[in-house]
């Protein structure tokens, strides 16, 4: 797959969590070929070990950072060893997630709580640990952004998905609402909704019948491949600092 070339970004610093697959891995690789400095977040110590040697095989400058985003100790530790390396982040992208649907009336409450701990507190963790970077970044002239990944299912209501949704919608919610905060102080927040994207999410799923509708899904809509959501980010991040594109959804033609 080829991508336009993103030269504004050369120089940048970035953070991407859920490095280790899908949209975070495919997303760092991208930035990385852009002249991107890339911190690599996720719990899988010996993916991020093999993304950053190939990254600085291919010439680009990456950071393994192993780290469990529900817990905030492992996320302070992460935050310091990146300054540390780099220095100062302007750039953060929120890819990590877990998909975990089943019907409401299961009661499956540990299930419910790694999504939350994940997709909502996880999210709320890297912010707390990184927003003083990008406003520092824009005080100081510099283009500063603030990238979550949400999902369609924030808005679109698909049946035993309900808990996934409401985590992603509150995702949503707290983009915009971040905005009012870090839009005057010119830092950008994007909140990006992908539809169906082959990613390690599918794999998730440990009910047999949803995981059939999700292969039929594929079968039939032909999804996005992660790369067409990093190639979105990349492109967004690179607009003029003065433009803000605020909202994306990015779905399968099929699916649109």
């Amino acid at each position: 797959m080829t991508h336009t070339t993103y030269d504004s970004l050369s120089g940048r610093t970035a953070l991407v969590t859920g490095a280790a697959s899908g949209m975070g891995e495919a997303t760092a690789r991208l930035l990385a070929a852009q002249g991107v400095r890339v911190a690599l977040l996720a719990r899988r110590a010996d993916r991020l070990t093999d993304l950053a040697a190939k990254i600085t095989a291919d010439g680009g400058q990456a950071l393994a950072v192993p780290t469990d985003l529900t817990d905030q100790d492992s996320v302070d530790a992460a935050a310091e060893r990146v300054r540390t390396a780099y220095g100062r982040v302007d750039l953060v992208v929120n890819a990590a997630g877990v998909m975990l649907p089943n019907p409401v009336t299961d009661g499956r409450a540990d299930e419910w709580q790694r999504m939350l701990d994940t997709n909502v507190t996880g999210v709320l963790r890297v912010i707390r640990a990184f927003t003083g970077d990008l406003i520092a970044t824009a005080a100081a002239g510099g283009t500063a952004d603030l990238v979550n990944i949400s999902s369609i299912g924030a808005h679109v209501p698909f049946p035993n998905y309900a808990v996934y949704g409401a985590t992603k919608a509150a995702l949503t919610y707290l983009s915009q609402s971040l905005r009012t905060e870090l839009g005057p102080r010119d830092v950008r927040v994007t909140n990006i909704e992908p539809g169906l994207t082959d990613s390690e999410l599918a794999s998730h799923v440990d009910n047999a019948e949803l995981s059939g509708q999700l292969d039929g899904m594929f079968e039939a809509l032909t999804g996005l491949a992660s790369e067409d959501v990093a190639d979105l980010i990349a492109y967004t991040t690179s607009r003029p600092r003065h433009v803000n594109l605020r909202q994306a959804v990015l779905l399968p033609t099929r699916q649109a």
